[in-house]
């Protein structure tokens, strides 16, 4: 099928967990015209079709528990349970078990993919490099969780230039659209409920609209205030990895999210203590400290240090299930430029994919 055909019948798929938001699938659809870039960052159900025939000599490499939809703009920061500040990948909806090169790959075809919008000029190579220099490194010493408290003031300040000061954090939140309690299915308004940091809070319920891969599925936030500011928490609907879609297996929410959990309980991080599933839900703390790190050109000089990390820290998460012997052996194995090249490949049919999304008018 093609790429318009794949996204009818991903949709349809969806429609069998969840009550898509048809508004936000419109915009969906609309951003996935903007750049190649956005394309691949909305579309993690065409890359789990595509990748295996694009890319057939990465398939055989030792599996591992994987994002699934890992890109350049998939890192942020959030509070530890200690209150350190801390840097990672901040968004596991995709988590599947998949060789480990899949990760690498869709992390170095972002980046790519980026550098036509100015977000980062690495040429492939040099991104490829930097990503298995970081992520070499990281097996060889076991992984290390990016605390900023105590180090990369570099990646501190970088983050520190995403923040948006409190009030107008909170004035963003709360002018959001309320929605009433009735609205709400009661699972959901219970897993926000527990997430908040006390009882008999009396929320507001709000609806929210951000990211691009996950637009389409009800997004809640619970904001209330507690001992004299304010505090929110918001809610994702779960739904099976895509991953699950493409091969044509079953799945329940439920099961995924106990996925995700095995996944943040067992890397080498320093985990957020409220981003965890409930059920049918994904829940997390919004602060103005939390924050997607998107990239808007960042000094060149950082570019690979930065890339670098985002290969650290791809490590850390595939420490979680399988011992970095068997991964660094296969790595030893494969050709020169074996990660540009098959990032480039897979650049080139994502472009093409995103050529006939636009020639579609959709």
């Amino acid at each position: 099928m093609d790429i318009n055909e794949a996204t009818v019948a991903y949709e349809a798929w969806l429609g069998q967990y969840i009550t898509p938001v048809e508004a936000d699938l419109a915009t969906k659809h609309k951003l996935m015209s903007r750049s190649p870039f956005v394309f691949l960052r909305a579309t993690a159900y065409r890359w789990a079709q595509r990748w295996r025939h694009v890319c057939p000599d990465l398939v055989a490499a030792p599996p591992v528990a994987s994002v699934g939809d890992l890109h350049v703009e998939n890192f942020g920061t959030w509070r530890d349970p200690e209150s350190r500040l801390v840097w990672g990948v901040n968004d596991l909806d995709e988590v599947a078990t998949l060789p480990y090169t899949n990760d690498l790959l869709r992390l170095v075809t972002s980046i790519i993919l980026a550098a036509p919008a100015g977000r980062l000029s690495l040429v492939p190579n040099d991104a490829a490099d930097s990503v298995l220099e970081g992520y070499a490194g990281s097996l060889g010493d076991g992984g290390r969780p990016f605390v900023l408290a105590e180090g990369h003031r570099w990646l501190s300040e970088l983050a520190a230039g995403r923040q948006k000061p409190p009030p107008t954090f909170w004035g963003e939140i709360q002018g959001l659209p309320d929605l009433a309690t009735g609205e709400l299915a009661p699972d959901l308004t219970r897993a926000l409920e527990r997430a908040l940091p006390g009882t008999g809070l009396a929320p507001r319920y709000l609806r929210r609209v951000a990211g691009v891969g996950s637009l389409g599925r009800p997004r809640v936030v619970a904001l209330a205030s507690w001992r004299g500011g304010c505090v929110g928490r918001e809610a994702k609907a779960i739904i099976p990895s895509a991953w699950r879609w493409a091969d044509g297996t079953a799945g329940e929410p439920e099961a995924h999210g106990s996925e995700m959990a095995a996944l943040i309980d067992h890397a080498v991080r320093c985990p957020d203590p409220t981003y965890r599933p409930d059920g049918a839900w994904l829940v997390r703390r919004l602060a103005p400290d939390a924050v997607r790190i998107e990239l808007d050109g960042p000094r060149a000089a950082d570019e690979r240090r930065l890339v670098r990390a985002m290969g650290r820290e791809t490590a850390n998460l595939h420490l979680a299930s399988r011992a970095a012997s068997d991964i660094l052996a296969d790595l030893a194995a494969r050709p020169k430029h074996w990660l540009s090249e098959a990032a480039q490949r897979m650049a080139k049919d994502t472009s093409a994919d995103w050529e006939r999304w636009r020639s579609a008018g959709r």
